[in-house]
């Protein structure tokens, strides 16, 4: 069906956002992060007039690509995963491959699954899914100098602290970062 038909199917029979089309290509662009979560539905976002719906596959990887994240958008990338535990997992990781993201995606996939771990729910379908897909990624990680996650400008000595306070998911993954899931508010 042509892509405009599907949006309006997806709002009129209230399917889920994930069956939104996702492009074949996708390519950097720019976006307001913000927006874009709140028309998913993201509580830390709510006070926001929404815009137009996305897939949230593309969304979370045009985040993961982005450079220079506001810390509110890096906290509601593992809640689009736990919210959307039904994307297009092929396309998420082919499209993370290709654009060298798969540390990053495994990350957020991770920190997704700790959040569950620590509500106790992992023997339900998000859970199952999301472990699927971090194996898949553990399969593609790349073994490459430590990268900050979430901001392309930090000084020394954040490095430094960085590279002494992460959590260990963060150095597995090859990421600078003191992301926990007790700092995910909404998640």
């Amino acid at each position: 069906m042509p892509e405009e038909l599907v949006k309006k199917a997806v709002t009129t029979f209230r399917l889920s956002v994930t069956k939104l089309p996702l492009p074949e290509k996708p390519e950097p662009r720019r976006v307001d992060f913000a927006k874009q979560l709140a028309a998913l539905g993201y509580p830390g976002f709510a006070y926001m007039r929404r815009g137009w719906r996305r897939n949230p596959a593309e969304v979370l990887l045009e985040a993961l690509g982005h450079g220079n994240l506001e810390a509110r958008v890096v906290e509601a990338l593992p809640w689009l995963l736990l919210q959307y535990s039904d994307m297009n997992r092929e396309w998420l990781i082919t499209h993370a491959r290709l654009r060298n993201l798969s540390n990053r995606l495994g990350f957020v996939v991770t920190l997704a699954m700790k959040v569950l771990e620590r509500r106790g729910e992992t023997s339900n379908a998000p859970y199952r899914d999301l472990h699927a897909l971090e194996t898949e990624l553990q399969q593609s990680r790349l073994d490459r100098d430590d990268e900050v996650f979430g901001q392309t400008s930090v000084s020394p000595r954040e490095l430094e602290w960085l590279r002494q306070n992460r959590v260990r998911e963060a150095e597995y993954w090859h990421l600078l970062t003191d992301w926990r899931p007790e700092y995910l508010q909404y998640a």
